[in-house]
């Protein structure tokens, strides 16, 4: 019942009360004005199309991506590893003693993204296959900007050799840096708040403000990007996560949807999940 209730919460925080049903994908493509197609599974890199490249011969990784479907729609390409029948480790399951202690007296209701506090990790990662998220990805040879529809959510890339910023204070989302191995774009990030959850939806994952993540985003051809990432916090976790790889493809649309968040459509949901979670 806990679990239906986080749900539904996160429906409305993402759609403004609007549920998008099992199979609504289509409608989602609909009111985006474009027609849904399903992501391909499996399509060997190379065979849709060769890899757009920028004007400095970098892989252009600008586009719309997708895990395939919007929110209630069948997801398409999530991330892979783990094995079939061994699933992968969770952030949370690597948690040092008092970490895994501290963690038991957290729940649902404690979850910062029923009000509207995004995720420390999923501008564009791991956590968009979960939700039916979109990202979008706006790439210069300067900066690469990653924007998500949910929360208004950005980062701000850039790629030119900078070094991180010490005068900026701690953020949600840390702060990024980027540069390129061959065709690999390699983002660190780091300098987060620790008042954030890696993972959204009730699953109990927060972090110190020691947390240190690296991604790395390969566009294999013209329809796929794949995505590696592994997350370091000394302070909770037993050793780093590597997280499994997630495979997204080109959306059927060009341009992001603004999905506006107050807390409000989520607040009567709040509180029944703290009731429910009372009364276990």
């Amino acid at each position: 019942m806990t679990r239906v209730v986080t749900s539904l919460a996160f429906a409305a925080l993402f759609t403004v009360s609007l549920w998008l049903a099992p199979g609504s994908s289509t409608v989602a493509a609909q009111q985006r004005g474009t027609t849904a197609r399903p992501a391909s599974r499996g399509t060997p890199a190379g065979t849709t199309g060769s890899v757009p490249r920028m004007a400095d011969g970098h892989p252009d990784l600008s586009g719309v991506w997708w895990g395939g479907s919007d929110i209630g729609g069948r997801r398409g390409g999530g991330p892979r590893g783990g094995g079939r029948g061994a699933p992968a480790p969770t952030f949370a399951s690597l948690y040092q003693p008092s970490a895994a202690e501290k963690a038991k007296t957290l729940s649902d209701k404690d979850d910062p993204t029923l009000r509207c506090v995004p995720t420390a990790f999923g501008t564009l990662n791991v956590r968009l296959w979960d939700v039916g998220a979109v990202g979008q990805i706006i790439a210069t040879p300067k900066f690469v900007v990653m924007l998500t529809e949910t929360y208004h959510g950005y980062q701000i890339i850039p790629t030119d050799g900078r070094p991180f910023r010490d005068e900026v204070p701690p953020a949600y989302r840390g702060d990024s840096v980027g540069h390129w191995e061959g065709d690999t774009f390699v983002v660190e990030t780091k300098n987060f708040t620790d008042n954030t959850w890696i993972s959204a939806e009730g699953r109990v994952s927060f972090h110190s403000d020691q947390l240190r993540i690296v991604e790395r985003y390969r566009r294999v051809d013209a329809n796929t990007l794949v995505i590696d990432a592994v997350l370091e916090d000394p302070a909770v976790l037993t050793k780093p996560w590597v997280v499994p790889t997630q495979t997204l493809q080109l959306a059927p649309f060009d341009q992001i949807l603004p999905l506006n968040c107050s807390g409000f459509e989520t607040q009567t949901l709040i509180e029944g999940a703290g009731k429910l979670n009372t009364n276990k």
